[in-house]
């Protein structure tokens, strides 16, 4: 366990992390999960990391480094486990003796300098945990506009789609129906012109036999008359 960070020592989100060191957020995450599976220990909130300095000095070198990121890593971990040992052996002489100096005012006032200065980091923690909500509630919520407005959008554009539709639909009602009628109007002409063809021929033969049997009358005539003639010359 972690046990090398100061008091009231400040602590930073991904995303500060990254404003900070110069790289993406997503890369603030590929580098954490390159210290953590080499063993790196970070502070954590549940599942959340939580930065400090030294956190950021070892982005900062993965950031940095020519070498590929797993050794940089490893190396980063030997450096932090050597620190936390410094750490732990300072503890460990401080325990030794705090039943002998916890009645000395000057070593109860460290003590209480100590733990002002962890709830004023644990206070700090909170305003940006309450920060990261408050950016997070935003977000939600300018998604559910997003939401409404590509839903309005959708309707809007199926509202005017169908309308399009419909009024094609009216337009080639109207257009056969015309269609349909020129056709009975042409049709109903054609009979006229066909019926008058009829009537005309109907003349014509009429005319004709007319022709014929006058023509026929005459001849029957003229037999007649030359019939005649010819029986005087026989006398």
């Amino acid at each position: 366990m972690r046990h090398d960070i100061q008091p009231n020592e400040r602590a930073f989100s991904s995303k500060e992390v990254a404003e900070e060191v110069g790289i993406a957020t997503p890369t603030v995450r590929k580098y954490g999960q390159i210290l953590e599976r080499n063993g790196y220990e970070f502070l954590k909130d549940g599942e959340r990391r939580i930065f400090v300095q030294s956190d950021i000095r070892a982005l900062i070198a993965l950031r940095d480094t020519d070498k590929p990121l797993d050794d940089t890593a490893k190396d980063l971990v030997n450096e932090q486990k050597e620190r936390l040992e410094e750490y732990n052996g300072t503890d460990i002489a401080v325990t030794d003796t705090y039943e002998n100096s916890l009645q000395d005012p000057n070593q109860l006032k460290e003590v209480l300098r100590f733990l002002v200065n962890e709830l004023a980091a644990a206070r700090e923690m909170n305003i940006q945990l309450t920060n990261d909500m408050s950016q997070l509630k935003t977000k939600v919520s300018r998604l559910h506009q997003d939401h409404h407005i590509i839903s309005s959008s959708i309707g809007n554009s199926s509202q005017r789609t169908n309308a399009k539709i419909e009024k094609l639909a009216e337009q080639h009602k109207n257009y056969y129906e015309t269609l349909l009628q020129q056709e009975k109007q042409k049709s109903e002409l054609l009979q006229k012109e066909i019926q008058n063809m009829r009537d005309e021929q109907k003349k014509e033969w009429s005319s004709q036999n007319d022709f014929n049997r006058r023509l026929e009358e005459t001849i029957q005539k003229r037999r007649v008359y030359w019939g005649g003639l010819l029986s005087i010359f026989r006398k």
